[in-house]
């Protein structure tokens, strides 16, 4: 395994442990909701969208997400926007992860989706 490759699995390990622990708080259903978001700041070689992806299906949220080419990280999230709210909050409190930035806007429902993909 390449050095690159092996510093890789430890951070990937590191970020499965960690969404494996977080303490996921009773949520009350409300709104069933699907948000377009773009994340910008240090988002990118840092295990950002493998802890999205994890803690998405965990919350039982479906969608996407996928790095750009500009440095910043694009996704999709459909599900109960308490659920929603809580990936946010815990997204924003991880120290290795910095969000200078995030648009947020709405977006229409895909019925037919029933997984969360890393693209």
């Amino acid at each position: 395994m390449k050095p690159i490759d092996k510093c890789k699995q430890i951070r990937d390990d590191y970020v499965i442990r960690q969404v494996e622990k977080a303490k996921l708080p009773a949520f009350e259903d409300d709104r069933f909701v699907r948000r377009h978001m773009v994340f910008s700041g240090r988002v990118q070689h840092v295990g950002f969208r493998l802890e999205i992806a994890l803690l998405a299906k965990r919350l039982e949220l479906t969608g996407w997400v996928k790095n750009l080419e500009n440095g910043d990280v694009e996704a999709e999230f459909q599900g109960f926007e308490s659920r929603i709210r809580f990936l946010l909050k815990f997204m924003r409190s991880l120290k290795r992860i910095k969000i200078n930035r995030l648009e947020n806007k709405p977006h229409s429902l895909q019925q037919e989706e029933t997984d969360f993909l890393i693209l």
